[in-house]
């Protein structure tokens, strides 16, 4: 199983840095810009909040679950989904979790 979560974390990394990389390209680190396109419509709008909430959530899984299984397994995947995403912060949880039993 764990070689399943770790294929996922790569997916959950790859396809969305797919779409963000050339954004980043074209536009750079323009923050303001960033969120302006995130919520330029209600729909993406519903996809980013969905996702933020999403992290927050993991976030504050990880840290009370992770505990009891060492600071890498927590530290490794909320850094991953803070500068990557949910699709790579929880695969990689899953993982170390996996990897630690």
């Amino acid at each position: 199983m764990a070689r399943i979560y770790w294929l996922l974390a790569l997916i959950g990394t790859v396809v969305p840095l797919a779409a963000f990389v050339p954004w980043v390209a074209a536009h750079g680190l323009d923050v303001p810009l960033l969120f302006s396109d995130l919520f330029a419509n209600r729909v993406s709008a519903f996809f980013g909040l969905d996702v933020i909430v999403s992290a927050v959530v993991l976030i504050l899984f990880v840290a009370m679950e992770g505990r009891r299984i060492g600071a890498w397994a927590v530290a490794l995947p909320i850094l991953a989904t803070c500068l990557i995403g949910v699709s790579c912060g929880l695969p990689l949880f899953l993982a170390l979790r996996h990897g630690a039993r």
